[in-house]
């Protein structure tokens, strides 16, 4: 569900900070985008009534999803919550490359998740990056062929 007119944004935010380890205007900031950025979009999910996880994307280009936040509350961690926010996105027609960039503690989640893992080095002092892609489709049905 889009978070776009979303009552609770305080539970917004504090997703939001999870996954960005910033500081409140920073998550401020990326919350105004979200909420007024074309082609970026803030989604929840919601387990009876409470805000449970929050997926930011943005397209990239016409068939390419990037997943720049993803959050889960910490008493609904380990239950497939994030897992499934993640197929859900990638099971959209239009979807043909889903992509997400993460440090070292999230990248057995996207590997699990069936993601290509490639790392960006040290992209800042002292942390790893990771590049992480997932075709949707078989590349053959991509292109075509």
């Amino acid at each position: 569900m889009s978070l776009k007119n979303y009552w609770d944004s305080d539970a917004v935010k504090s997703l939001l900070a999870e996954c960005m380890w910033a500081d409140d205007n920073r998550v401020n900031e990326e919350l105004k985008r979200y909420l007024a950025a074309d082609g970026c979009e803030l989604f929840g999910c919601f387990i009876n009534g409470e805000l449970a996880g929050i997926a930011g994307i943005s397209c990239a280009a016409a068939h390419e999803v990037e997943i720049r936040h993803l959050a889960v509350q910490k008493s609904w961690r380990g239950r497939t919550l994030g897992s499934n926010m993640v197929a859900e996105i990638a099971g959209w027609e239009r979807v043909e490359l889903l992509r997400a960039e993460t440090d070292q503690d999230a990248v057995g989640f996207y590997s699990k998740a069936g993601f290509e893992i490639n790392s960006l080095g040290e992209k800042y002092p002292g942390v790893e990056r990771f590049e992480c892609v997932l075709h949707t489709r078989p590349v053959a049905e991509i292109s075509g062929a």
